[in-house]
């Protein structure tokens, strides 16, 4: 695990901690070609510089993010924005479904929009993969 995202789980209460933990470490498994650091305040994985998946503690939750999870077309998750995120939101380490998180993170992986260029291209997403 990146040393800044271990010191942002380090700084979570316990409950919420425990879920950090455990994306982080099923994330940096299931993607270890990825580049991962806390960008914009939070634990973010890059694919050849491009974001693909992070995740944040909000007020009541931990909510885990990906960038074109729209795409994945997966009841678990649940849209988020203007663009084609995707998130799921937990209030408890039992609530995260490892086999979905795996299979999740393969989408993420295969499917993927050009979230990188997207200031170059005024707003407008492509798809990569």
């Amino acid at each position: 695990m990146h040393s800044d995202i271990y010191e942002y789980n380090q700084g979570q209460e316990s409950c919420d901690k425990a879920i950090c933990d455990l994306l982080a470490e099923t994330i940096d498994r299931h993607l270890p070609e990825a580049e991962s650091k806390v960008w914009h305040a939070h634990p973010v994985w890059f694919l050849d510089g491009n974001p693909i998946v992070g995740y944040k503690k909000l007020k009541h939750c931990v909510r885990l993010l990906f960038w074109s999870g729209q795409s994945f077309e997966e009841e678990g998750l649940q849209k988020e924005g203007s663009f084609k995120a995707a998130e799921a939101r937990y209030t408890a380490v039992e609530q995260v479904n490892v086999k979905d998180l795996e299979r999740w993170l393969g989408k993420a992986r295969d499917i993927q929009w050009d979230y990188k260029n997207i200031v170059k291209r005024k707003g407008r997403l492509e798809r990569l993969k």
